[in-house]
């Protein structure tokens, strides 16, 4: 099932993709949660729900996807944690030698645009950076998961585009501050079931393309480290809850590391595709001054 969020009635409210039609859960079911958080902590009985009432959904709750605005798939996650350097190539045209552990690091809400919305190029810099990421989400939370579970607790995947400011994050030896830039970090357009993709979202292409240019291309297989181990080796230290976002690293072909850079400027575009989970696009703009 492809699980969506549209913005209506000055909020937001979940849909149900199915082809190039929407169905509103907010008519179709209207006891269900509007957040998907919510929706994702009612585990299987949440899950169920959605899809009975997508399938035998009235006209009334449909409408055609191209005229809905999508909103973040969600705002109520605990956490946004993200890695670093998942991709031995992508750690090597940094300069990196291949690390022997992840590196992560938090995002914070105000950090993410939604599918078709603009990422903004701050003021002070003019060194935006895309990054193509897939995104996991957990359903069921848990400490100390074993990396043979870790699969169970991820209810669905999606996408993301690790928009970065390199000269802030090259500041400090903590990268926080070059990936919480207001508005920079593209999510969604949607969030795909765990059921309907390869197990850890494994061997899927993965691109960034800029103005229709290709940047960045190769698969998911290529991460380091996968969305299981990557659980297993969360929970040694935190306890991860519904709702949790894991964004799982870039692959080669970023900005920075070509030559001459290339950095993200207004009236660009920028998709992100994953195989069978869809296409994240994002309009790039500057910020207009206060």
């Amino acid at each position: 099932m492809r699980i969506l969020a549209f913005e209506k009635d000055g909020g937001s409210v979940l849909g149900v993709r199915q082809d190039d039609t929407v169905v509103d859960l907010s008519i179709a079911a209207p006891d269900l949660p509007t957040e998907l958080v919510d929706l994702i902590a009612m585990g299987d009985k949440g899950l169920d729900a959605a899809r009975k009432a997508a399938d035998g959904a009235a006209q009334a709750a449909k409408r055609p996807l191209s005229a809905i605005a999508h909103a973040i798939p969600t705002t109520k996650a605990s956490k946004i944690i993200c890695l670093g350097l998942n991709y031995a190539d992508h750690a090597a045209e940094g300069g990196h030698k291949r690390p022997e552990y992840p590196s992560f690091f938090m995002r914070g809400p105000h950090s993410l645009v939604a599918h078709s919305q603009p990422i903004v190029r701050p003021l002070c810099c003019d060194q935006l950076d895309y990054e193509a990421e897939l995104v996991a989400i957990v359903g069921k939370g848990g400490r100390h998961i074993a990396q043979k579970d870790a699969l169970d607790h991820i209810w669905g995947y999606s996408i993301f585009n690790e928009g970065s400011i390199r000269a802030y994050q090259r500041k400090t030896a903590q990268w926080t501050i070059g990936k919480n830039f207001d508005r920079t970090g593209g999510f969604g357009p949607e969030v795909v079931t765990a059921d309907e993709l390869p197990p850890g979202a494994d061997g899927l292409r993965i691109q960034s393309r800029l103005n229709g240019q290709v940047m960045q291309d190769a698969t998911t297989d290529m991460m380091l480290w996968g969305v299981a181990e990557t659980v297993a080796i969360l929970t040694e230290c935190l306890t991860l809850v519904p709702g949790d976002v894991l964004v799982m690293g870039t692959p080669a072909g970023v900005g920075h590391a070509r030559k001459p850079p290339v950095w993200m400027k207004d009236g660009d575009t920028c998709e992100i595709e994953i195989e069978k989970i869809g296409v994240l696009v994002n309009p790039i703009r500057d910020e207009t001054p206060a």
